[in-house]
């Protein structure tokens, strides 16, 4: 049960990481829009035209920067569900494990009840035959 909770905190996890980022770029888009935050390198390319040649080097290196880390998230999502339903495997063997544990445990601890029994009736046994014969002598 504690691993269905920890699957649904993830989730819920990537859930609310996901709605924060949405709203930031929502955040970060208005901004732009509106205040026009980013006029400064639109001022800086008209000044000096020469430099407007990196541009086009700085939008590709986020491209593939963006689309580098969205491969390496994916791939490291895809490792850790694997790695998540191997450990819901194993701790769902330890269960079983543990509770054969519990019934083997449970029939010997009957076993070593039903032993004990007999060894006291045996003992009453021995004990009323020697006072029978005490008796008698």
């Amino acid at each position: 049960m504690a691993g269905n909770r920890t699957v649904k905190n993830g989730t819920h996890n990537a859930s609310r990481d996901l709605a924060v980022l949405a709203v930031i770029v929502v955040l970060v888009f208005v901004l732009s829009y509106f205040f026009n935050v980013f006029a400064f390198i639109v001022r800086h390319f008209q000044k000096t035209p020469s430099s407007i040649i990196w541009i086009d080097e700085i939008v590709s290196v986020l491209l593939a920067l963006s689309i580098g880390f969205s491969v390496f998230s994916w791939r490291r999502w895809m490792e850790i569900r694997k790695e998540t339903a191997k450990r819901i495997k194993l701790q769902e063997e330890l269960i079983r494990i543990a509770e054969t544990k519990a019934e083997v445990e449970r029939i010997i601890c009957k076993q070593l009840h039903c032993d004990i029994e007999e060894y006291r009736k045996i003992e009453k046994d021995v004990l009323s035959r020697k006072e029978k014969t005490k008796g008698q002598a």
